[in-house]
């Protein structure tokens, strides 16, 4: 009978258990599907960009936002991340799970498109090669230009400091290497003289930020150098914070900057954002947004709103990375690579 009684307690127990796992099973499926439902109504994008995109990224997200909720009646949040190009390309790279990205470098895109990130091609994914607006690099300077720059020879002379993010981490450092070697080799110089004209300019370099928004800190609230070389938005925006203490001079030559954007597939694909991240890449080329990028002084790639902003941005002679090598993956190699050209002038410039 104890054995018989404790059957029968055992089994009544079994399906007491039974009944409450079945319960709990369905609980836990209607709360799921509450979630699912909850999360079928909104969406989430990580945006990661470059140093001195914050404030244009701000302003697209406020008016891409206000539209797609309006349509789709789903909530969206877009979340961003800055810094350093090549640093956010390495981010990631190393699991920063963005679901689009806009870097200031082709070759920055084309690393995470080389991890396997994104999908081969994404150059043809967007119009003008994935471009959305180009930009270049200029000189910032102190009130009144005291040490009277205006051209790049004028920035290896005794006495002047010059600003500049360091390359191996910023698409802001690159440009402005490769704006300062194009500033003698498509005026006629050698190789040779490049080579000795950028070694000159990083002695007078006193410190080598990661990216552009930290080499203007340095330049305006550290008050450190005589000239920042920086893109042409972030000069905008330093006259501006600076309330006139800084000016921009243009140089009579520079390089075209086209930063690129691409989505992440392999993240957007498994976050079930791709259709979301296409359409926000996509936004920024049309002309609403291409006016505010104008405003912004990025250069419009549309040639209605170029011509409108025209005023806005004074003209230079602007070349390309293909006008100084055979395109941005010799580039890549031949300047910014370990001990390539780039390292080389370092280890010379030291030998002050």
């Amino acid at each position: 009978m104890t054995i018989h009684s404790f059957k029968t307690g055992s089994e009544k127990s079994f399906r007491w258990l039974a009944a409450l796992l079945t319960l709990t099973a369905i609980g836990m499926s209607l709360a799921t599907s509450g979630c699912t439902k909850k999360s079928s109504n909104s969406q989430e994008l990580l945006h990661v960009s470059y140093d001195v995109t914050r404030e244009i990224c701000t302003a697209v997200n406020e008016k891409f936002i206000k539209r797609y909720e309006a349509e789709s009646g789903k909530k969206l949040t877009i979340k961003q991340s800055h810094g350093g190009s090549s640093s956010q390309a390495r981010s990631v790279m190393d699991g920063l799970k963005a679901d689009v990205v806009s870097l200031a470098l082709w070759i920055d895109i084309n690393a995470i498109a080389k991890s396997g990130l994104i999908e081969p091609g994404w150059e043809n994914r967007l119009p003008n090669e994935s471009i959305p607006y180009f930009s270049t690099v200029v000189f910032v300077v102190r009130k009144g230009n005291p040490k009277n720059i205006k051209d790049w020879p004028d920035l290896v002379r005794e006495g002047v400091e010059v600003i500049t993010p360091n390359p191996k981490s910023s698409g802001n450092g690159k440009l402005s290497f490769l704006a300062a070697w194009g500033s003698v080799t498509t005026r006629g110089g050698s190789e040779e003289e490049a080579m000795k004209y950028l070694t000159d300019l990083y002695r007078h370099v006193p410190v080598l930020e990661s990216g552009g928004r930290g080499a203007t800190t340095t330049f305006l609230n550290k008050r450190i150098g005589d000239v920042q070389l920086a893109w042409e938005n972030e000069g905008y925006l330093a006259v501006k914070e600076s309330k006139g203490e800084v000016e921009i001079v243009y140089p009579p030559v520079s390089i075209r900057a086209e930063p690129v954007a691409a989505v992440v597939t392999s993240n957007a694909k498994r976050k079930g954002t791709t259709e979301t991240a296409e359409a926000y890449l996509k936004f920024y080329f049309e002309p609403e947004v291409q006016k505010l990028i104008a405003e912004n002084y990025f250069r419009p790639i549309d040639p209605q709103i170029a011509e409108e902003f025209k005023e806005k941005f004074p003209p230079l002679t602007m070349f390309r990375v293909t006008d100084i090598s055979k395109g941005w993956d010799d580039a890549q190699t031949r300047f910014f690579s370990e001990g390539a050209l780039f390292d080389q002038i370092s280890k010379l410039a030291a030998k002050r």
